[in-house]
């Protein structure tokens, strides 16, 4: 197998992560939970697009790109995290965004409007319509410019969560769960292809905040991954689990969520998001109600960030 360390990689984020017992909650639920601190990656607000575009943005630089497009909903964390990062390594970022949710100056286009990022929006559900736009644009600007997907999600950028599995196995500690939000596939890609590689004993947990059949898009990307590293794996439906979390659709705050928000806050003093982050720790609580951990497991929860979206969305009651 290719070595991580084989890859191209701009030095952006500050790893590794910590990894904290939440003592409450877990008394709480009667089990061990854990949370990874990828929101503390060291860019923007953190979250785990830095991984992601460790790997990206050197590729891009590689070409000789001096511009990188990217996309996503108005309050991408993606998006701002892909700006910040590229303005960092002395790249040009120019966001083209769909016209949904909050388009108003809070949360993300906030901290976009203080990097003095070019901002665009398009009225359409159709992403291939975003990416042409990034080609009309791009090719009038006359710069060599780079193209990154919705939530950074292919096969190059989940290699940092293929990375991140291997940090977590690194530490040395034994984790049974390992819970995510799955958005766009590619950290869940990466995490369960690295947990296939080097945390064999531990299930991969994908809550779907929004309703794509992911086990399609987070199949295809492991693929293609294990492609790029030439491993020796093979990949099967049983490598990917999957819980429906996206409520009344996404980027629309749940009853479930908005719980798991709050209880986050009140007992542990950290601060989830509406749209990601709330509901997978929501779906993580589902989960411990049904019984679907013992007393001694181990649940880690990744924390992806995303706080820039709680002060953009009206969270109910």
């Amino acid at each position: 197998m290719r070595e991580l360390n084989s890859f191209d990689r701009v030095p952006l984020a500050v790893l590794p992560t910590p990894v904290q017992r939440l003592e409450n909650i877990s008394r709480m639920l009667g089990t061990n939970v854990w949370i990874k601190r990828d929101d503390m990656t060291g860019v923007g607000l953190g979250g785990n697009k830095v991984r992601k575009l460790e790997f990206l943005l050197a590729e891009a630089k590689a070409q000789g790109a001096e511009v990188v497009f990217t996309t996503g909903g108005a309050q991408s964390n993606h998006a701002m995290l892909t700006a910040a990062c590229a303005l960092k390594v002395g790249m040009t970022p120019i966001l083209i965004l769909k016209k949904r949710g909050v388009t108003d100056r809070r949360g993300n286009l906030l901290l976009e409007h203080l990097m003095g990022v070019d901002v665009r929006f398009m009225d359409t559900d159709d992403y291939a319509d975003i990416y042409a736009e990034m080609d009309r644009v791009g090719q009038a600007m006359g710069k060599p410019y780079y193209k990154i997907p919705c939530g950074g999600s292919n096969a190059l950028g989940a290699l940092g969560y293929v990375s991140c599995a291997k940090e977590i196995a690194e530490s040395g500690m034994d984790f049974d769960y390992l819970i995510c939000a799955e958005g766009s596939g590619g950290t869940h890609a990466g995490l369960a292809l690295g947990a296939k590689l080097f945390l064999p004993h531990t299930t991969v947990v994908g809550m779907m905040v929004d309703t794509d059949p992911f086990d399609v898009i987070t199949m295809g990307i492991m693929k293609e991954a294990v492609k790029l590293l030439e491993a020796d794996v093979e990949l099967g439906p049983d490598d990917i689990h999957l819980r429906p979390m996206a409520g009344p659709g996404y980027a629309i705050p749940s009853a479930e969520g908005t719980r798991a928000v709050r209880l986050m806050a009140e007992k542990e003093g950290l601060f989830l998001d509406p749209v990601y982050t709330g509901k997978a720790f929501a779906g993580l609580l589902a989960m411990a109600e049904e019984g679907a951990f013992r007393p001694t497991d181990n649940v880690l929860f990744l924390y992806s960030g995303g706080a820039g979206g709680l002060f953009a969305v009206d969270m109910p009651d």
